[in-house]
């Protein structure tokens, strides 16, 4: 069962007793717990039938205790049990899960890990609780997520402004949820979301970033890119040589694959590569700039700066000196 379904059946008045959210991403996990916690009960219900615990300090019995007392002057009670991974003995409350009461709701938030399945405790969650098992997004399914939730706040986006957001803010959804909410308090009356926005309330440069460097090292333009660097070296937090290189890495790899195709169309090198349209054309500039040899040889660059920015290798250069030789190479 998903997150969703769960909150959907939450708001048909269908309630199980056990629910186990597990997995390594937090946003559906918060979105179902923070649901629980404000919205199943009355404000004047949740002060007698709402108990909340945490994993690091709570007591196995104690959690049962209170899921076994009965509600007051309400149909249910919520349980809630949080960050349940840091809980000791939490095998042990098996056998309340066994045999739960229908009258509570006890909801476990059991994050960044999952239990073993092949245990008698992960059998008997299957068995009489509902599980959700949560996995990390891919990260060529960021941009699609974030326009939608762009779209249920009403807002537009455009392509650049988008991939400005997604590209700074990376696979954390509970931020780019958080950073798409504050735009829509700052942009008023107007709805569409620019990279102009993105740079005032974001603090994302529109000509100062990673994906401006793609697009500088897809043309060649040596100068464009070394600009582009100068600013990281003034602001580190901007973009670090950790988050540089893997994007350069993944964008390379991108092409290489447009290259694989062979002479298709645009839409269709869209389709087959995974990327999206509005951008393909920058994928197919890069192709045609560097080759396949060169391709081949920009990714083993890129592996072997990776390695001098850990140390391996490396005296102890600057980042930015890494990076300033590194495009220099990459265009020779």
């Amino acid at each position: 069962m998903s997150a969703e379904k769960i909150i959907a059946d939450w708001k048909k008045g269908n309630f199980k007793p056990v629910y186990w959210l597990e997995g390594e991403e937090p946003y559906y996990i918060d979105q179902v717990v923070d649901y629980a916690e404000k919205k199943i009960l009355s404000e004047s219900e949740a002060s007698f039938n709402l108990t909340i615990f945490y994993g690091r300090d709570a007591d196995w019995a104690a959690v049962v205790n209170a899921c076994r007392r009965y509600p007051m002057f309400a149909e249910r009670q919520v349980v809630l049990l949080k960050e349940a991974q840091q809980m000791k003995d939490i095998e042990k409350l098996e056998g309340y899960i066994d045999n739960p009461l229908t009258s509570t709701v006890f909801v476990v938030s059991y994050k960044d890990k999952k239990v073993d399945a092949r245990t008698k405790f992960a059998k008997l969650l299957k068995q009489k609780g509902e599980v959700v098992t949560t996995k990390k997004m891919y990260d060529n399914q960021l941009p699609q997520w974030a326009a939608e939730m762009v779209e249920r706040h009403s807002l537009s986006i455009n392509q650049k402004a988008l991939a400005l957001l997604v590209d700074h803010i990376g696979n954390d959804l509970n931020r780019i949820q958080n950073e798409i909410e504050k735009l829509a308090v700052n942009l008023g009356a107007r709805k569409n979301i620019t990279e102009d926005d993105i740079e005032e309330y974001i603090g994302v440069s529109k000509e100062f970033n990673v994906f401006e460097l793609q697009d500088a090292l897809a043309k060649k333009n040596l100068p464009k890119a070394i600009r582009i660097i100068r600013y990281f070296e003034s602001n580190p937090k901007a973009a670090p040589i950790q988050l540089i290189l893997p994007s350069l890495y993944s964008f390379f790899s991108k092409v290489y694959m447009v290259i694989g195709a062979g002479n298709k169309d645009e839409k269709s090198i869209a389709s087959e590569v995974g990327v999206n349209p509005y951008f393909v054309k920058d994928y197919v500039a890069a192709a045609r700039n560097y080759g396949e040899m060169g391709v081949e040889r920009t990714l083993m660059l890129l592996h072997h700066y990776n390695l001098r920015s850990i140390g391996v290798h490396d005296a102890g250069t600057d980042d930015a000196d890494l990076m300033k030789e590194l495009v220099v190479k990459m265009m020779s």
